[in-house]
């Protein structure tokens, strides 16, 4: 029979080795951000067009996010320099050559920094000046 005091050292050990690799800070971040080295070696034309390239899971559908489908956000919300563009077709209208990053917040991400009403997320993008 297993001793309670041996079972107590080793599955601490266990538990650690068997657990799944942690991502290192920030890692995580450079897969929600696009920056403006990457938008100029894309050698696309719109934000769109670098979205689609680089990262295309910004673009996703993301499910019905209210049970009213008139109040409904499934893809993400456009702000351009912290301000509300529109919706992500607006995204074809913006030149790559004026961006310097582009950002995906979650919607728990995008709530906390942009307001409710954001389920569906928001990309972010900030402007060269």
């Amino acid at each position: 029979m297993i001793s309670t005091r041996w079972l107590l050292a080793v599955l601490p050990v266990v538990v650690v080795a068997c657990s799944p690799p942690r991502a290192v800070r920030g890692e995580s971040a450079k897969f929600q951000m696009i920056t403006e080295e990457e938008v100029e070696a894309s050698g696309q034309g719109t934000a769109f067009e670098v979205i689609q390239q680089l990262r295309p899971n910004f673009l996703s559908y993301r499910g019905e996010t209210s049970f009213d489908r008139r109040k409904s956000q499934p893809f993400p919300t456009v702000y351009v320099d912290g301000q509300e563009f529109g919706p992500i077709g607006i995204l074809r209208t913006i030149p790559a050559v004026q961006i310097a990053t582009i950002r995906l917040y979650r919607s728990w991400e995008a709530t906390t920094t942009f307001g409710t009403g954001k389920m569906g997320g928001v990309i972010a993008i900030t402007t060269r000046q």
